[in-house]
């Protein structure tokens, strides 16, 4: 399938979907629904450092807390153009703030993807579990230092009001699900992509021996570079919106341990090496713990992703994706 038509494609599901969601009429899965596209989003950019290149993670949860607290940020601008600007200036500033949520989300990734350069860059000459030691490392410094930044709220949080009402949308959680799915459409995109380029070769030769690779002339780092970019772009485009539709921020809620668990698990057990991995193991994963959440306790949520990861390692160790390989390998066999 070429790239055009797998984007209408796409473009022609989130359609359907919304509109489906739209007809039954109940706000809560619009609610339920941008949480599992949050995931699909975050999963995706997990796997172009994590499976692609191999490189382990940890670090998730800071990449999309930078997004979270970006949006905050600009929010709060626009709420103190007054106290931070002459007259002169605030005037003409408030017919542009408050920002659009797309504008933030841009803003978001940009920030995320300078932040993952630097850190690429410092980081990725490490290997292995040192290399994932620095990126969880990166998280514990970040949220010290959003915590201890009173502008964006510090330890005691930050509350964002976003309107009720969107044009077109109608309430502003069905605004914020269509935008995650733009989102997911954005990543997709992205990883099917560099799957199928010389880039996507370069990763997996980094992957499967980067001494070798280095041998044989492949910019090792620059590619590295590169991955560790876009996966934090994409991370910190996935919280940006976050603010909205929460409504009130808190560092522990936006560098929760949960994100970066799901991130890593939901790839592994999707398939780690194709770009459709990330996205079956977020929505399996995504849904059965907003499932959970409604009928036991939220508390279950990352007992599940344990159970699940601990399965699939013993059954399946390269994903629903290798499983369905496997089986389709014995069948042309046969």
């Amino acid at each position: 399938m070429r790239t055009p038509v797998f984007i209408l494609v796409q473009i022609a599901i989130a359609a359907a979907l919304y509109f489906s969601l739209r007809a039954i009429g109940n706000d809560y899965l619009f609610f339920l629904g941008y949480t599992v596209l949050q995931f699909v989003v975050l999963a995706t950019a997990w796997n172009i450092l994590g499976g692609y290149c191999g490189y382990v993670n940890f670090g998730s949860s800071g990449f999309f807390a930078i997004g979270v607290y970006t949006s905050v940020f600009l929010y709060t601008v626009g709420q103190s153009l007054d106290d931070l600007f002459p007259a002169s200036i605030a005037g003409p500033l408030h017919a542009i703030f408050p920002l659009p949520v797309p504008v933030d989300v841009v803003f978001g990734g940009i920030v995320a993807g300078l932040v993952g350069l630097g850190t690429g860059y410092l980081t990725l000459r490490l290997r292995g579990v040192f290399f994932a030691i620095a990126t969880l490392a990166l998280a514990i410094v970040l949220q010290t230092f959003v915590v201890n930044w009173s502008f964006v709220g510090g330890s005691r949080g930050a509350y964002i009001i976003p309107p009720d009402k969107v044009p077109v949308f109608g309430p502003y959680i069905e605004f914020l699900f269509a935008l995650m799915l733009a989102l997911v459409i954005i990543a997709l995109t992205t990883a099917r992509l560099i799957e199928r380029s010389r880039l996507g070769v370069g990763f997996a030769t980094i992957r499967d021996d980067e001494l070798a690779a280095e041998a044989c002339g492949v910019p090792t780092l620059k590619l590295k570079l590169i991955a560790t970019v876009l996966s934090g772009a994409l991370m910190g485009m996935a919280g940006a919106p976050f603010p909205f539709y929460i409504g009130y921020v808190e560092p522990g809620s936006a560098f929760d341990l949960s994100y970066a668990v799901n991130s890593i698990a939901m790839p592994m057990i999707g398939g780690t090496t194709s770009w459709v991995g990330p996205m079956i193991g977020a929505l399996l994963l995504g849904t059965l713990q907003q499932i959970a959440t409604v009928t036991i306790s939220s508390a279950v949520n990352l007992l599940i992703v344990g159970l699940l990861l601990i399965g699939f390692v013993i059954v399946a160790p390269n994903g629903i994706v290798g499983l369905w390989q496997g089986w389709m390998r014995k069948r042309s066999r046969a």
